[in-house]
């Protein structure tokens, strides 16, 4: 009977773990690539971007960070956000035709943003930098494609240059690429877009979301727990001898 009991209780653990693993999924490892964050935004509008870098290597440090905006997708508006410990300069190219940001003609557009570390802000191994930019307005495009140089302390360069591949495996060195989505129509009430800057209603609907989610796994794993251990009272009850009268 013991020995029944135990292995009903090994499956019983089993089949909860299962359970919750069904629901949640197991996480993979974190891409260790440049990435821009958002991933989308809307065309012709402005948005608040940062380039994540990641530290990959064990021993050195980054301590550049040059990003090529893309030249058949130029902004008008590009200004950076201080970087504790780093300095920023920007390169610009002219343009053909010429860009218009509120009524003005524009000849000249950003074409690279430099960022470089100071005394021992680098990021170390380990550890990951944000760098923000707001650019606006945005082209109408469906993305954008930015060429990213990443140099450490000891003289190596990643270089996140290649085209995104649609329907296809991921390069191996991946272009940050940001989404831009068509504009709501003139005329029509704006339809809210992923880019839309976060409010405290969004903040609470992903905890409203997060809560249901937690709640479904919670009443999925004691609903199999209760199932185990009604089988293993029924079990029970049918071994156990009958008291005669």
């Amino acid at each position: 009977m013991t020995r029944f009991r135990r292995t009903a209780t090994a499956a019983a653990a089993l089949a909860i773990t299962a359970a919750a693993t069904a629901v949640l999924g197991f996480a993979g490892p974190a891409s260790a690539h440049v990435t821009v964050n958002p991933k989308e935004a809307t065309q012709g509008g402005y948005a608040r971007v940062a380039f994540r870098v990641p530290n990959e290597s064990d021993t050195a440090s980054t301590n550049k960070l040059e990003v090529v905006l893309p030249e058949n997708a130029p902004v008008g508006s590009v200004s950076t956000m201080p970087v504790p410990g780093w300095t920023v300069a920007t390169e610009k190219r002219k343009v053909d035709p010429p860009i218009e940001v509120h009524g003005s003609q524009l000849t000249e557009a950003v074409s690279k943003i430099t960022w470089t570390a100071t005394g021992d802000a680098a990021v170390k191994p380990g550890q990951f930098q944000e760098f923000p930019v707001s650019m606006g307005p945005l082209p109408k495009v469906d993305t954008m494609v930015f060429k990213v140089l990443q140099t450490y302390s000891d003289g190596t360069i990643s270089r996140w240059i290649d085209d995104p591949t649609p329907g296809g495996e991921e390069p191996e060195h991946p272009a940050p690429v940001l989404t831009l989505a068509a504009a709501a129509p003139q005329g029509g009430a704006a339809t809210p877009t992923a880019a839309a800057v976060a409010t405290p209603d969004d903040d609470d609907d992903d905890d409203g979301n997060g809560l249901a989610v937690g709640l479904g796994v919670a009443g999925l794993v004691a609903g199999l727990a209760g199932l185990v251990l009604g089988g293993l009272s029924f079990t029970r009850t049918r071994r156990e001898p009958v008291a005669k009268a």
